[in-house]
């Protein structure tokens, strides 16, 4: 018999037994079908585990985990201002968290997440057994699992999701690091309170930075990963309060097992209470101002886009200094606040605005700003806005370009101390267009200075002077100042823009300010001093922030002219009388539009520069309503609550500090006894600009518009030096006497002026003007 014939024997020999077999044992398979089934299902799967390997990516991460807030902080680098963004996670690198914080976790989560390749079969069998048996879909996730659900996936609880998560973690272990896996999982886990990702947490619970995190703090925090919101101590209930400490003594258990820590160290290990949740910190108050001021600053400087900004994971360190912008806030309050009733004056005493700006000189660093009472209930930064006209306090601008130019367009010098005719609503020759510009009160004050004439803030003089100073050099020079060159109101071809018909922002005019003080140094004021992110692999994003060198402006001796004479501004004899209260040496200058819209006042001393601007506006329309009547005062000036609150927060912001003299180069002596008013001063009411050398004699001379002006230079003509408040001249008295009001039968006689909300001295006209 041959081999093939004796298999077939066999073979029949077996089917005659099992057909002898009952039926029930026929039904079932042989050993060799189920081996050979079993062999074929296994061969199946591997080829389909390969299959599956090789198609399921590892996809791009989700955008719940890519998105961060932006944490905004004061200058100091550690006092939070706010953070922004719809999820509250700030991404850390490994190497910012405590190695015993990490050791924890691989404790209390998985530990053997060193050894393992990314998912464990024990854990992942029970799961599957346990969610078979009815008691839910389970998990049985190793670290890089929950990792990858976090990052790549969603929470979803889906046999679907769970594969892909299977083989995804698979990759993830074979392409990327330990470390960088456990800082992936450590940045995107929830952890209660709000809080995504390990450092938010430090903050939530303890209120501290992921580096400084104890051993008893990093293990609660490992802990919570189990259970985030019924694990937290504060708010539990007593059996899941007791939940949570035996989960952190089993972390610490398993740390002692895993030999990261000794069994001494374990023992004298105490339970750290965590402290009471706290409120999400908002955009409400001041916060959101502040915002915005760096927000702006970052995007209009070229730092950052705002799609990038707005991506999240920033952490932006500020100019601003809390105490100082606390001082603003309080100053407002104190000055403005207090004063106000809404409910006697409604019509007057509501929406009243307030916009200020505090620059350091010497650096452009702004440290405080104020756009408004409280950014939840009035969204719009005022400190930002340019809408309103800035009025007088654009006539230093206007001497400054004349100080610039030496000479009016017919030859006569331009110095602190040139004569012109203050006649009120005189108009003005050799503008572009007609403007005949009434002083405040209506007041006459004859031949003066200009010294004078900015103490007193007289429209017809600076109009004039304006014109002959040449108004594109006053566009120019206000410009190299600071003021944005794209602001409204700046039009050479309009001659009212001598008197302030501009609107930069408060904090545009800080700017401008701080170039004066600056020694006429100009640095564009700057409001962020440190950025950076941290990426999800590590990787930290560092743009590179501006310079902030100091341009050349305006020569020393111009600058240092046009202090010169707003020290006499800041004098009982000037608007600016109100911040004599600072008790320090300072320079400044009133400003109030027409129809009283607007009042500000923009003053500095050596080290700081501050604006304040005051204004109403219609809630539901936008438009500007006058300040009359406001805190029950007929008319508010720049002299009245813009300076007390310049005042207010100066005093605050420079308290004890030394006091700072003004080191000025104005490059010519003090002033003559003809500076200011005496007996002999002419009063005309003569239609024409009368300029003239104050030292010299030269005959007062009308101004021709028609040759061309000499090149513009750094050096101001010869003249007295000027009086400042440290050495002031006599105010005025019978030697001296005040400016006399224009004849009666000139015109009709006004009606008389009601009561006056000026601050400044007894005799300080003040009444409804194009600019003061």
């Amino acid at each position: 018999m041959t081999l093939s014939t004796r298999r077939q024997a066999k073979r029949a020999a077996r089917r005659e037994a099992r057909r002898a077999l009952p039926l029930w044992r026929r039904l079932l398979p042989t050993w060799r079908i189920t081996l050979g089934t079993l062999t074929a299902l296994l061969l199946l799967a591997v080829g389909a585990f390969a299959v599956l390997y090789v198609i399921v990516p590892v996809p791009d991460p989700n955008a719940h985990a890519v998105a961060q807030n932006n944490i905004y902080l004061y200058a100091d680098g550690t006092t939070e201002i706010a953070r922004t963004g719809a999820v509250n996670r700030t991404d850390v690198t490994i190497d910012q968290i405590p190695l015993q914080t990490q050791q924890a976790v691989v404790s209390a989560e998985d530990r053997t997440f060193y050894q393992n390749r990314g998912i464990d079969l024990k854990g992942m069998l029970r799961a599957g057994w346990n969610t078979l048996l009815g008691k839910g879909m389970q998990g049985g996730s190793t670290i890089t699992q929950q990792y990858v659900k976090n990052y790549y996936l969603t929470q979803d609880q889906t046999f679907e999701r769970k594969g892909r998560e299977l083989f995804i973690a698979l990759k993830v272990d074979q392409q990327r690091d330990k470390k960088d896996i456990l800082a992936g999982y450590l940045n995107s886990s929830y952890f209660g309170r709000g809080a995504y990702g390990i450092q938010s947490a430090a903050h939530a619970y303890y209120g501290v930075d992921v580096s400084q995190l104890t051993l008893g703090q990093g293990a609660y925090l490992a802990s919570l990963l189990q259970a985030p919101s019924l694990y937290d101590v504060k708010t539990a209930t007593p059996a899941n309060r007791e939940k949570a400490i035996a989960r952190w003594n089993y972390a610490l258990d398993g740390m002692v097992q895993l030999g990261f820590l000794t069994t001494a160290d374990r023992t004298a290990t105490t339970f750290p209470d965590p402290i009471d949740p706290q409120p999400a910190t908002g955009l409400a108050g001041q916060a959101g101002y502040l915002v915005g001021v760096a927000d702006d600053y970052l995007i209009s400087s070229g730092t950052i886009d705002a799609a990038t900004l707005k991506a999240g994971g920033w952490r932006i360190t500020t100019t601003f200094e809390k105490p100082k912008q606390d001082a603003f806030v309080k100053a407002v309050q104190d000055e403005l606040t207090g004063e106000l009733d809404p409910k006697a004056r409604p019509t007057t005493d509501t929406d009243v605005r307030v916009a200020g700006a505090s620059v350091e000189p010497a650096t452009g660093r702004v440290v405080a700003v104020y756009g408004g009472p409280d950014y939840a209930k009035q969204p719009f930064n005022d400190a930002l806005r340019q809408d309103n006209q800035i009025g007088s306090t654009f006539k230093p601008i206007d001497l400054a370009a004349g100080l610039i130019a030496q000479h009016t367009v017919d030859g006569h010098p331009i110095t602190t101390e040139t004569r012109y005719d203050g006649t009120s609503e005189r108009p003005v020759t050799g503008g572009p267009t007609p403007y005949a510009p009434p002083n405040e009160d209506d007041v006459d004050y004859g031949n003066i200075t200009l010294r004078y004439a900015m103490v007193k803030s007289v429209n017809s003089v600076y109009a004039q002077e304006g014109v002959d100073a040449g108004l594109a050099r006053v566009r120019d020079t206000a410009v190299k100042l600071g003021i944005p060159d794209s602001v409204r109101g700046m039009d050479p071809a309009n001659t009212s823009m001598t008197l302030g018909t501009a609107t930069p922002s408060a904090l545009d005019l800080a700017g401008a300010y701080a170039t004066l003080a600056n020694h006429g140094q100009a640095h564009t004021p700057w409001s962020v001093q440190k950025l950076e992110r941290v990426n999800p692999g590590g990787a930290v994003d560092v743009p590179k922030m501006p310079d902030h060198k100091a341009t050349d402006a305006v020569g020393r001796n111009i600058a240092d002219s046009v202090t010169d004479v707003l020290r006499d501004v800041v004098s009982p004899r000037g608007t600016g009388a109100a911040a004599l209260d600072l008790g320090r040496p300072a320079a400044g200058k009133t400003g109030t539009t027409d129809a009283n819209l607007s009042a500000w006042f923009a003053g500095y001393t050596p080290e700081l520069t501050t604006t304040v601007g005051l204004f109403r506006e219609n809630p539901k329309s936008h438009a500007k309503e006058p300040l009359a009547g406001t805190a029950g005062l007929t008319r508010v000036n720049g002299g009245a609550f813009p300076t007390k609150i310049w005042t207010g927060y100066m005093t605050a912001a420079l308290g004890g500090t030394p006091t700072q003299q003004f080191d000025l180069q104005t490059g010519h002596g003090g002033p003559g006894p003809d500076s200011w008013p005496t007996t002999g001063a002419p009063t005309s009411s003569a239609p024409s600009a009368t300029p003239s050398t104050a030292t010299t004699g030269a005959p007062a001379t009308t101004p021709s518009h028609t040759p061309s002006a000499p090149p513009a230079t750094d050096q101001p003509g010869p003249g007295p030096a000027a009086p400042s408040p440290q050495n002031p001249q006599p105010t005025p008295s019978q030697d001296q006497p005040t400016p006399s009001s224009r004849p009666t039968q000139t015109r009709p006689a006004r009606p008389s002026d009601p009561p006056t909300a000026t601050a400044g001295p007894t005799g300080t006209p003040v009444a409804p003007a194009p600019a003061r």
